[in-house]
């Protein structure tokens, strides 16, 4: 059997399990996430679900490190990963202000960055050590907000996870690490795919970004830059332009909206389920992008933008309905 099959199964499975139990936790104590004129749903949802895909996860990654599978620097990333769900869980029941989320974010990141081992330069000594480490913290640190951002819509976090843990299975040593948190994507979608009877939360996007970023940056250090920018590709095109339009438009980039080309496709009339497997066929194709840049970095990186932009060109024109309405 392999090695990453058993991971993966009781990932899910626990994942499935624990997620249906907190649904009704939720549903009790009126955790809910309810409509309003910034949301893509129509109904009051529990929102938490990071309660129960975050600690699986952890849970999961503890138990490969006291097999002797632990990825060097894996505990510190853990607890790290801890650290954000305990704020991001007391953000999702009322929110915290920015600043103090941010200075969270960063310590979680630095942590991160002094465990990964000194000779491992993240964009491959081009830069000098402090300059590698400054750009790899703010990269860290903004793909773990946009991952965030990126979740608003029913199952698009959890296919974007389930494709991001398959790339990284199939091109990094972090193969049973990985598993688990395709097992965890795919344990939540069963109770995330539209209409949705629970949500991720801030709870379970912001430990999985920083966790998936952890391990595209350890992919970008063993030599393969490419498939680490070209495996999130499409999470990092449209937060990138639509914050970068945000803010050029003065407006206030940590507050809540419905401009990412993915909400302007459902604003059209798309339905959630249709919009996220558009993305999952997107992801398939840039997986085997990733794979082909261990060729030729060059020529993958250009097919996996190209996709991307073919993504992006979709669900703007998908979204172009709203507008003409």
């Amino acid at each position: 059997m392999s090695d990453w099959l058993i991971p993966f199964l009781v990932s899910l499975a626990a994942t499935a399990l624990s997620v249906r139990r907190l649904v009704g936790w939720l549903r009790k104590r009126q955790i809910l996430d309810l409509p309003n004129e910034r949301s893509s749903h129509t109904r009051p949802t529990p929102r938490g679900g990071g309660l129960a895909v975050t600690p699986v996860i952890l849970l999961g990654w503890l138990v490969l490190a006291a097999l002797g599978m632990a990825l060097s620097g894996q505990l510190i990333v853990m607890a790290g990963a801890f650290a954000l769900l305990i704020l991001s869980w007391r953000d999702d029941r009322a929110s915290l202000p920015a600043r103090l989320r941010l200075l969270v974010h960063v310590a979680a990141v630095a942590a991160g960055l002094w465990a990964l081992p000194d000779h491992q330069f993240v964009f491959q000594g081009l830069l000098p050590f402090w300059a590698d480490r400054l750009l790899a913290a703010i990269l860290w640190v903004w793909f773990l907000n946009l991952y965030n951002f990126m979740d608003g819509i029913d199952g698009i976090t959890g296919v974007e996870t389930l494709c991001l843990s398959a790339g990284l299975m199939l091109l990094s040593p972090a193969t049973e690490q990985s598993a688990v948190l395709a097992g965890a994507a795919i344990g939540f979608l069963i109770w995330n795919w539209h209409p949705a009877k629970i949500f991720l939360g801030d709870s379970g996007s912001v430990p999985l970004g920083y966790l998936l970023a952890w391990l595209l940056l350890r992919l970008a250090a063993q030599g393969m830059w490419a498939a680490a920018l070209i495996l999130p590709a499409y999470y990092l095109a449209d937060a990138t332009i639509t914050i970068t339009k945000r803010a050029l438009r003065g407006e206030k980039i940590w507050q809540a909206h419905r401009q990412h080309f993915y909400q302007r496709a459902v604003q059209g009339g798309a339905s959630h389920a249709r919009v996220a497997l558009l993305v999952l066929l997107s992801d398939v194709a840039l997986i085997e992008a990733a794979r082909w840049s261990q060729v030729s970095a060059w020529q993958g990186l250009g097919a996996g933008i190209a996709m991307t932009a073919v993504l992006l060109f979709v669900l703007h024109r998908l979204g172009r309905r709203s507008s003409a309405a």
